[in-house]
């Protein structure tokens, strides 16, 4: 069932210390180590203790370090294998160790983990960040399903970050106590003004994300030769690393590039003409609303949370179904040859963010889900009024 706010039975006493966050997270590179830094830089200046275990390596634990965070190392692999009962033994020590009030697990592999360690005995909120069972068919999504329904029992509240993902998971029979809270990001960091990558001319498309099959590239290459063939100066950017990378270049046409990871996306994003993500799968993405952030329309694949995550005006031409080059190619086309649409779109984007997906609004309310589990005090991170930009388009 869904909850809401409020005095509720499960309301323990206030806590006598400093209310202790312990995060859980196996990416450390991407959107979810975005997130995961941006909530404990939030929690921290609300006065929260915060701690994060995650794997060495990646950008995460420098990021998490400027804040003032504790990071202690969790090292762990991204899939469940063999490792994983020695990886549960090493975070049910450190949990031990740590003796957080409340223990926030991100993504499948830490929430598998995190929930097997803990079992219950500290309250636990788990945020999937996309459902592990939509990566995979056949006997691993069934049990991928089937745990998501037996961890549920040991899980005080599941996040999604849309309510899509929450009606996947409802749809799937997983019985737990739900909380939707749209994704925010850091609208000062991700805005129109600053340094760009753009160098060359002609049309620039601009996709980031890990190059993996989640994120669709391989669906992208397939339809860009229809983009040259209308737009033969056209030129499209690959932003990040993954499993991926080898096959796609392999395929990859010379007005492709591949720029590797970026510690700061924003240049990139800039720096584009259209910004797109033409995902199988997600809970609800960083990177369109970064885009918008930015000012930058977007062209997602109408996958969980993509429809939430657009303000009205741009489904007609900012949606496309999955997997299908040719309407991905048609609305690309579309956006590069319309210069005043791709403007209006962006200062829609821009506003739309600024109203409903800043992080620190997302940050309140994930301490509005802690301050559910034991009636702690914690005050909110303020979000100014001067802070929201009138956009006229």
């Amino acid at each position: 069932m869904r909850i809401s706010l409020g005095p509720g039975p499960d309301r323990a006493a206030p806590a006598a210390r400093e209310p202790h966050v312990l995060h859980v997270t196996q990416p450390v590179e991407g959107g979810v180590a975005r997130l995961v830094t941006d909530l404990a830089a939030r929690q921290r200046a609300a006065g929260l203790r915060v701690t994060v275990a995650c794997p060495s390596g990646g950008t995460l634990m420098n990021a998490l370090r400027a804040t003032g965070c504790t990071v202690i190392p969790w090292e762990a692999t991204r899939a469940p294998g063999h490792r994983l009962p020695g990886e549960v033994r090493r975070l049910a020590r450190l949990v031990r160790a740590v003796r957080p009030d409340v223990v926030h697990a991100h993504s499948a592999k830490a929430g598998l983990a995190a929930r097997l360690a803990v079992r219950g005995r500290v309250p636990t909120v788990f945020q999937p960040h996309a459902w592990s069972f939509e990566a995979v068919d056949g006997s691993p999504a069934n049990a991928a399903v089937w745990w998501e329904r037996f961890g549920a029992r040991w899980t005080a509240r599941v996040l999604c970050g849309s309510e899509a993902e929450w009606r996947t998971g409802e749809q799937r029979g997983i019985s737990a106590q739900w909380r939707v809270i749209p994704n925010g990001v850091d609208t000062r960091r991700f805005r129109p003004e600053g340094i760009s990558a753009r160098t060359g001319a002609g049309p620039l498309v601009v996709c980031v994300g890990r190059l993996c099959r989640q994120k669709g590239q391989d669906v992208l290459l397939r339809a860009w030769p229809a983009v040259l063939r209308q737009l033969p100066s056209a030129r499209l950017v690959l932003v990040g690393d993954g499993p991926d990378a080898d096959r796609l270049r392999a395929v990859a046409p010379a007005s492709v590039e591949f720029a590797g990871p970026a510690l700061d996306p924003a240049p990139w994003y800039r720096a584009a003409d259209v910004v797109v993500l033409p995902s199988r799968w997600e809970g609800m993405a960083l990177v369109p609303l970064e885009a918008m952030a930015c000012a930058r329309p977007v062209l997602v694949t109408d996958v969980d949370g993509a429809r939430e995550s657009l303000p009205p005006g741009h489904l007609p031409h900012c949606l496309v179904p999955p997997e299908q080059p040719d309407a991905l190619a048609w609305a690309l086309t579309t956006l590069l040859r319309r210069a005043p649409l791709r403007a209006a779109l962006g200062a829609q984007g821009r506003a739309h963010v600024l109203a409903e997906h800043d992080v620190r609004h997302a940050a309140n309310a994930v301490i509005d889900v802690y301050r559910e589990l034991f009636g702690i005090v914690i005050t909110p991170v303020v979000v100014p009024s001067q802070s929201r930009e009138s956009i006229t388009t």
